[in-house]
């Protein structure tokens, strides 16, 4: 049976066009306002991240670092996240979500705890920043037995070899960090340089679908439509912050900045 994650791929090649990928802190700034920003913007992307604020993060830049700030200082819990994703998928039920977060939320609840809820939940993949290849094989593994995908990380200065084992080990989704840098940092490199260090890795395995994050705006998300998908975070988190400053509604900022990134892709 095919992961809801592959058929959004699928339906992204038909309309030759790539994935778009958000990515939200669950709980920004509110655990409602959170789940009312993935219901909003759910008709206008592909797939969904929703990330667990973390207090020590190694990854993130500013802007996310921000929005889990105010996630966490509202008393945002892992159990909330799961009743954010939980609720989401009542409503939408074929769109892929997917939890983005570090190993110690993992560890602190248990492995085999921590799958039960997704699964529970209706979590359709797992990014877990800080737990690599090849150190996150028995993981990975436990994930596919509850049908849960667990997305690799690709970096520019991943070794041809190193490539090779991730992408065989790879479940529906690879995702390609198009720079060296925390994310919502300026785009470092040209798109050329972005798409050749991506076509590398397309050559290993042509089917499997590959995105590309970090750096991604309505500036820059147009030339690299070449890509499977396309992931935007920060821009979203600022539009966020942004709102909040203004007292303006930051559900309604988050849909229109969507609806203007989908508009450069189709």
């Amino acid at each position: 049976m095919k992961s809801n994650i592959s058929i959004a791929f699928e339906k992204c090649r038909k309309e030759k066009r790539p994935a778009l990928i958000t990515y939200t802190v669950g709980g920004d700034n509110t655990k409602k306002k959170s789940l009312d920003i993935l219901n909003a913007i759910a008709k206008h992307v592909d797939i969904c991240e929703l990330g667990i604020p973390h207090n020590t993060p190694v990854a993130d830049g500013g802007q996310i670092q921000n929005s889990a700030y105010r996630a966490i200082k509202n008393g945002i819990k892992i159990k909330d996240i799961f009743y954010i994703a939980k609720q989401f998928k009542k409503n939408n039920k074929k769109k892929p979500i997917i939890l983005m977060g570090y190993y110690n939320n993992i560890y602190q609840q248990g492995e085999n705890s921590f799958l039960q809820n997704c699964k529970r939940s209706g979590v359709d993949g797992l990014i877990v920043v800080d737990l690599p290849w090849p150190e996150n094989k028995k993981f990975a593994h436990k994930c596919k037995k509850y049908s849960i995908n667990f997305i690799q990380l690709i970096s520019p200065t991943t070794s041809n070899i190193r490539m090779k084992n991730i992408m065989k080990d790879s479940h529906d989704m690879v995702y390609y960090i198009s720079m060296l840098s925390t994310t919502g940092g300026t785009l470092k490199v040209t798109a050329k340089e972005i798409l050749k260090n991506y076509n590398k890795i397309k050559k290993i395995n042509y089917k499997q679908n590959v995105v590309i994050g970090f750096g991604i705006t309505e500036k820059t998300i147009g030339s690299l439509a070449k890509a499977d998908g396309l992931v935007v975070g920060s821009a979203l988190c600022k539009s966020i912050t942004n709102a909040l400053a203004r007292n303006t509604d930051p559900i309604r900022s988050v849909e229109n900045m969507v609806k203007q990134l989908k508009a450069k892709i189709i």
